[in-house]
């Protein structure tokens, strides 16, 4: 039943955005609008259970692809942090939804508007109950694209666009780090799922294998945690890597709510919390 935290938002997102022709526009946005609420409903519904007894719960659906050298699976990982951070997303989406319904009223493109909302909330849900570093990144990625496409969407004033196209270069140089991280984790774990990684992270650490650069030999776990902060560094607007933050204002104001209070920005840390087992050893 958790993973209806995910599919809520995602289907009442397209179902509102593609029947806005069909029916009422503020039926369509209070339909979008309820999605994130059901979602953390069922947060709520499930937190004694996962948060409070401490039953982390994870759930794999089946193959998503496969290669000669990898094999990444669809899978979720729900457990306290998740879980908290799941309904802490949900209830400030739901509560920026809410007040996007009154300050985009009169905007043709409304319900465009806040079904763009609910898919950057979804992705961040993604990225939130990913249980491998594979899917960890395709939540990573959606969050980043529909964080362009909010801040740029009053696409008829320049200094917007400008901002989203800051906003989504200086997070490749993160994406670059977290990418150059995953390779380096794949290599020496041979593997991009938590589960696998997490317990094999002393074994790596103590295994006698160094990384030479300019004379000079590193752990492959310190190489790793510094490219996980740099990538952790762009979505959570860290020093040299913050500039684009202040200029994510030129969008409506409902997007600077959603990135700045308890979904992009808060990426960083999250990611942080979830691989404490790197950080720990480094």
């Amino acid at each position: 039943m958790l993973e209806y935290i995910l599919l809520i938002p995602l289907f009442s997102a397209l179902t509102g955005y593609f029947l806005k022709n069909y029916i009422e526009k503020n039926v369509a946005m209070f339909f979008i609008i309820l999605g994130p609420f059901f979602s953390f409903l069922i947060g709520l519904k499930n937190f004694y259970s996962v948060c409070i007894l401490n039953n982390t719960m994870w759930v794999e659906y089946g193959l998503w692809f496969k290669t000669s050298f990898l094999e990444v699976r669809w899978g979720l990982l729900f457990d306290s942090l998740s879980l908290t951070m799941c309904m802490t997303v949900c209830f400030i989406s739901f509560l920026v939804h809410l007040y996007s319904f009154t300050y985009m009223a009169l905007d043709p493109k409304n319900v465009k508007f806040i079904a763009y909302l609910s898919f950057f909330t979804f992705f961040m849900l993604v990225l939130i109950t990913a249980n491998n570093f594979i899917q960890l990144f395709l939540g990573w990625e959606g969050v980043g694209l529909f964080s362009y496409l909010l801040i740029s969407f009053w696409t008829t004033r320049l200094q917007a666009v400008k901002s989203a196209l800051k906003a989504i270069i200086i997070n490749r140089v993160g994406d670059l780090g977290l990418l150059v991280a995953i390779s380096l984790i794949y290599i020496y774990f041979k593997s991009v799922s938590f589960s696998v990684i997490f317990p094999l992270v002393p074994m790596v650490n103590n295994s006698g294998k160094f990384i030479k650069f300019l004379n000079y030999e590193f752990y492959p776990i310190s190489i790793i945690c510094f490219f996980l902060f740099v990538g952790a560094m762009a979505k959570s607007a860290q020093l040299l890597l913050h500039t684009w933050l202040p200029d994510a204002m030129e969008g409506p104001t409902p997007v600077s709510a959603l990135i700045h209070a308890a979904t992009m920005v808060t990426a960083g840390v999250f990611f942080n919390f979830t691989l404490f087992f790197f950080i720990w050893i480094f």
